[in-house]
């Protein structure tokens, strides 16, 4: 991939840090039929991934879209529509592999697989007209009255994390390997319950029994810690949209953004790494979740 394009991504979002903004914790809105709360959407309905979700959450939160569907100039053109004049198009990346046959140095031809990544831009269906009235729909709002979530807490007892509750204070500790949470009555919503416990819990992969992460993490606030903190806001946001939860931010992190501007003023690259391994810890997380069983055919 070409460095002015990690220099591109991570410039935008040094920016929205540097104005206080957090590019992946979007001011989610009820508005549209495809979720109160999503990750951003490809035309056909699978959800994008990785660097691609701070992308795009960027820009919709940049630019007030309410709609989490996105598609290329063609994919509008192919269905009759057409983008509207003047339209920004967001860059997102599609990270690939390619095969190539070289000489080693025995002279013995050997297959090697080369990565590569390429940006295009897409658009939100706000900035699209002409598409079937479906890409447009709008859903009831609802307010959240602060009460345990069903589908959440059935996630995070699935994880099998080790989860305790008591003090003031949310943390996770790699000895004895818990989570240790506040009373869920403590917090000002049930939203802001959940976004914590999900940070604490992507904390969690990195035990070695788990995903063994190891950022170079060696003591509190150097570049390893913050690393390690970008990952857990990130992955906890992923978390959030995937089980349509509108957490506000925590106020008890905003020390960590002149930790994570540094980071990514050193190291363009370092925004991708984050996504990936926030990407990877959800992923994990899901995978932890039973399996749906299909319906049993009615008996004939």
């Amino acid at each position: 991939m070409h460095a002015d394009v990690y220099a591109a991504i991570t410039g935008e979002i040094v920016v929205a840090l540097e104005q206080g903004v957090r590019p992946w914790m979007k001011p989610w809105d009820a508005a549209h039929a495809a979720g109160p709360v999503s990750r951003p959407l490809r035309v056909q309905g699978k959800p994008y991934g990785g660097i691609n979700v701070v992308m795009l959450w960027a820009s919709a939160m940049e630019q007030d879209f309410t709609a989490p569907l996105w598609m290329t100039f063609r994919q509008a053109k192919e269905l009759g529509a057409h983008v509207r004049k003047g339209a920004k198009g967001t860059l997102v990346v599609y990270a690939d592999k390619i095969t190539r046959t070289e000489a080693d140095e025995t002279g013995q031809e050997v297959e090697r697989q080369i990565p590569f990544m390429k940006g295009y831009r897409v658009f939100n269906v706000e900035q699209i007209e002409g598409l079937p009235a479906h890409f447009y729909a709008t859903a009831r709002r609802f307010e959240n009255e602060g009460q345990r979530d069903a589908d959440a807490e059935r996630f995070f007892a699935n994880t099998g994390v080790t989860i305790r509750h008591g003090g003031n204070q949310a943390f996770y500790a790699t000895g004895p390997d818990i989570v240790q949470m506040p009373p869920f009555e403590s917090f000002r919503d049930a939203a802001a319950y959940y976004a914590t416990l999900a940070h604490e819990c992507t904390h969690a992969t990195r035990h070695p029994s788990r995903l063994d992460r190891d950022l170079g993490r060696k003591r509190w606030g150097d570049q390893g810690y913050a690393m390690e903190e970008m990952v857990a806001e990130l992955c906890a946001a992923f978390l959030c949209a995937d089980l349509q939860l509108t957490p506000q931010i925590r106020d008890d992190h905003a020390p960590y953004i002149a930790g994570w501007l540094k980071v990514l003023k050193d190291d363009k690259r370092a925004i991708f790494t984050a996504a990936s391994h926030a990407q990877r810890a959800a992923d994990w997380l899901h995978g932890l979740q039973p399996k749906e069983q299909p319906e049993e055919k009615a008996a004939a």
